[in-house]
């Protein structure tokens, strides 16, 4: 958060006076002139020579006050408190009410960002009582040093985790800087309320605040004032995740300091853009963005950043030459910056570089002690600066090279001394970062109770934050799979340790855990806490099911196995992840391409880790229903293809899928008549092949129950909107070509004239207005398919079951055989609406039906329909 400034303000008098000296002067110029005797000396009044005095000192106050802003804006805390004090005294000496608001408003932030949190809070405080201090009708000048303060008021809340009051605060800045008429305030205030609604897990909320601003920013004049809020946007547009338009208003930032000439602003454009590439994995293009800013760079600093985003871009992509050059022309750029958290993160960024080059043995790289020694000196620059938040990441960072090196007394010392600063500050987002770091030293060392306890505070840490994680350096993107996947893992794995094994407590939070993962990474997936979280007991939904967790860790598989009425088991398979992945990976293109009988013995292979263990326990009770909370690659398969050597497992068992049952509906579904909306394309459309089955597969489903149909044109998101608006549909089928990805972004369905995204599918299916009608009991997707070469692409399907509301989704893995789609749904319904048997039951008993069939029986026609959710 930015400090904002407005122009000095003085007395009527003091202009007058000013006015007088002004006339003087000229007048000496003109006799000057006149008479040909140069300037003649001129003696002046006294009232004049204590104006010209006194613009004097207003003049030297503005530039005191200018080189504070300098020393924050380079992030130079320190230098920038001690001269915004110097700053202040002046005001005080003058009395000058407004202007002491506001330069108090400054340092309060400057406080926070140092983490000195008793003086920041005292100087906001002081500012808001200056600022609010007159009686009646506030001046135009009043109102926006008032709404400043209240501005910073709501970082300061944001930083101290008091979200909902920054929220309210930054709506009360809001309505001031409206008052104003003073529109970036207003801006900057709708950025800030986005930034608190994603934390609170309201996208919607957040991207209507960023919508609003973008439609204030579209009609000012283009300046540079508007290239650098539209870059702020687009910053903040991609940390709620809507890359696409973060990188419209980014190109549109760009273009306009393009037009105005401004290396600055354009190299600062180049690189968010190449920020957002990053993000949609496209590196080829963020390399060549890093590249157009470090060549245009004019300002040292932009120029190591820009690089810093090579170098890590480079490594990513394996270019070792570019690379290498890279690593020697840095460090004197880096050695010429002034020190300041800026400095300093940059120097952290490319000692991590430097230690994923010594990993990959590249020539002439530093050896870690080196590197070392480099942090260090960060470590040593942050206390001259007094910035606790850049001492704690630091201390952190150095710890993290000694546990690479196994020095673990040192790695533990200096990683004990960066979660006590980082909890003296509250900065939890590095906080739980040294827990975890401990919990590993721990765990290195055999202390397995301190690595659970250390373990165990990382995620709870991680729990409270939940949303709001970013990288601490904003050109480090985030990754949930290396920040946070991990830190959930590594607590299951040391709570299902052989030593554990007997402690049901240890085995119940092993469970928890992974079902915490589960909505952590749909959280990450949509990038917003946007789930209703609802723990459910088993035994409340059906007694004869028995729920399967399946764990992947990094050198074996665990199973726990939850059985109605019985106390949780466990299992453990000596299977490494790499083992695992392998065989999932290739069972699954066996599957696809239809191979004769080579899948059988991957699928048995399978049956053996996941299914054998846990035989007995499943015939003893009985169980009907198989419900699997699936791990990682594992989503990727259809768990009824596993054989035995003799059966598949789906004859054996109805099977049903759910991301966890904190995120099930709470009730149990209701008997009624079936209704269905149907909507679906038999034309090829926007590159993808016709669907010839699809009208026969309608008119399937029409022979055995109630139904309404959109077919080609008339299957239009509007379309669908006014359907379920007028009526309501228990069931909603769609038969049309779908994606699901590890990227929200990426997942879609496809219409006549555009593809319905996650968030389309959201607001159609909870509909606004309509929060007493009844949820869509099933949302079929049946010529879907998840995303080829992504491991996570499942997340997708596992989104769209969650966030649409609905109490269960039948989808496919892979794209089907029209015919056999056709076929398969109408048995379905037909079971569906004949007896009282559960979805996953009627599902199973079509997809046996064409397992029978000679023409259908290998499992690429009836294996890849899955059921999501409810399976009652």
């Amino acid at each position: 958060m930015k400090y904002f400034s407005c122009k000095h303000k003085y007395s009527i008098g003091d202009y007058r006076r000013f006015c007088v000296f002004i006339l003087w002067t000229l007048l000496g110029i003109v006799l000057a002139v006149v008479l040909g005797l140069g300037i003649l000396p001129v003696s002046l009044p006294k009232s004049l020579s204590l104006a010209i005095a006194h613009a004097q000192v207003v003049s030297e106050t503005a530039q005191q006050e200018q080189q504070g802003r300098v020393y924050y804006e380079t992030e130079n805390f320190a230098q920038a408190i001690q001269v915004w004090q110097q700053v202040l005294d002046v005001y005080q000496s003058r009395q000058d009410r407004l202007n002491q608001a506001r330069v108090l408003s400054n340092l309060a932030l400057a406080y926070q960002k140092l983490g000195q949190w008793p003086q920041a809070t005292q100087a906001i405080s002081q500012s808001l009582q200056l600022a609010s201090a007159r009686q009646g009708k506030y001046s135009v000048a009043e109102l926006k040093v008032l709404a400043q303060a209240l501005n910073t008021q709501g970082s300061l809340q944001l930083a101290r985790g008091d979200t909902q009051a920054a929220l309210t605060t930054w709506e009360k800045a809001h309505t001031t800087y409206t008052q104003a008429q003073d529109e970036r305030g207003v801006i900057r205030t709708l950025l800030n309320q986005a930034q608190a609604l994603k934390v609170l897990g309201l996208h919607r909320q957040a991207l209507s605040r960023l919508n609003q601003a973008h439609e204030i920013l579209q009609k000012q004049p283009e300046s540079l004032i508007k290239a650098v809020a539209l870059r702020n946007l687009g910053i903040s547009l991609r940390l709620v995740g809507n890359v696409v338009q973060a990188k419209q208003v980014l190109q549109q930032s760009l273009a306009i300091a393009q037009k105005l000439q401004s290396p600055l602003d354009i190299s600062a454009a180049f690189i968010d853009l190449g920020n957002v590439a990053r993000v949609q994995s496209d590196l080829p293009a963020a390399l060549q963005l890093y590249t157009q800013a470090a060549t245009i760079a004019p300002a040292q600093y932009l120029q190591v950043r820009a690089q810093l985003n090579q170098l890590n871009v480079a490594i990513d992509t394996k270019q070792w030459t570019l690379a290498q050059s890279l690593q020697q022309s840095i460090p004197p750029k880096l050695t010429a910056l002034p020190n300041s958290r800026h400095t300093i993160y940059a120097q952290l960024n490319f000692a991590q570089s430097l230690v994923r080059l010594h990993q990959a043995n590249i020539p002439d790289t530093p050896n870690l002690e080196k590197i070392a020694q480099l942090v260090a000196n960060t470590v040593i620059q942050a206390e001259n600066l007094g910035d606790r938040y850049a001492q704690a990441y630091a201390l952190g960072k150095l710890g993290r090279l000694y546990e690479k090196t196994q020095q673990w007394s040192i790695a533990e010392d200096l990683t004990q001394q960066a979660l006590a600063l980082a909890e003296t500050i509250n900065a939890p987002e590095l906080a739980y970062s040294w827990q975890w770091q401990l919990g590993r030293i721990f765990r290195k060392q055999g202390e397995i109770t301190k690595a659970i306890a250390a373990y165990t505070q990382a995620v709870n840490t991680l729990k409270s934050i939940r949303n709001d994680l970013v990288a601490v350096d904003p050109d480090i993107q985030f990754s949930f799979q290396e920040s946070v996947e991990p830190v959930y893992r590594g607590l299951v794995s040391l709570l299902l340790q052989p030593s554990q094994q007997s402690n049901p407590e240890a085995l119940n939070q092993a469970r928890q855990l992974m079902e915490s993962l589960q909505v952590a990474e749909l959280e990450d997936f949509f990038r917003e806490a946007c789930l209703d979280i609802k723990p459910t007991l088993i035994d409340k939904f059906d007694t004869q099911a028995a729920i399967v967790y399946p764990i992947i860790l990094a050198d074996r598989l665990e199973i726990i196995l939850s059985l109605p009425q019985k106390s949780l088991q466990h299992y453990s398979i000596p299977v490494p992840q790499t083992e695992l992945e392998t065989t999932v990976e290739k069972l699954r293109q066996m599957l696809v391409i239809r191979s004769r009988k080579s899948f059988l013995p991957l699928s048995r292979k399978l049956y053996d880790w996941l299914i054998r263990p846990v035989e007995n326990d499943l015939v003893n009770s009985q169980t009907k229903t198989l419900v699997f909370v699936l791990d990682g690659v594992l989503r990727n398969i259809p768990m009824n293809s596993l054989n035995d050597g003799q059966k598949y497992l789906l004859e054996k068992y109805a099977i049903a899928l759910t991301p966890g049952l904190q995120l099930l509906p709470s009730l149990p579904l209701q008997q009624e008549k079936v209704q269905v909306l149907g909507a679906g394309l038999t034309e090829a459309r926007q590159g993808f092949s016709a669907l010839d089955y699809v009208a026969q597969e309608m008119k399937m489903i029409k022979s055995e129950v109630s139904s309404q149909v959109l077919l080609n044109q008339e299957f239009t998101l509007k379309n669908l909107q006014n359907k379920l608006q007028d009526n309501f549909f228990p069931i909603v089928h769609i038969a049309t070509h779908g994606k699901f990805s590890s990227r929200a972004i990426d997942t879609f369905v496809l219409a006549w004239n555009e593809k319905i995204k996650i968030d389309d599918l959201d607001n159609l299916l909870q509909a606004p207005g309509k929060k007493t009608q009844k949820a869509v009991e099933l949302l079929v997707l049946s010529a879907c398919e998840t995303a080829t070469g992504d491991k996570r692409a499942a997340l997708g399907l596992a989104g769209i079951a969650v966030r649409t509301g609905v109490r269960s989704t039948l989808a496919t893995l892979w794209s089907v055989n029209d015919e056999a789609t056709a076929d398969l749904m109408g048995l379905f319904y037909k079971e569906l609406t004949n007896t009282k048997q559960s979805k996953a039951e009627a599902l199973r008993q079509a997809q046996l039906a064409l397992l029978k069939n000679p023409k259908y029986e290998h499992p690429v026609y009836w294996s890849p329909y899955i059921l999501v959710g409810n399976w009652l």
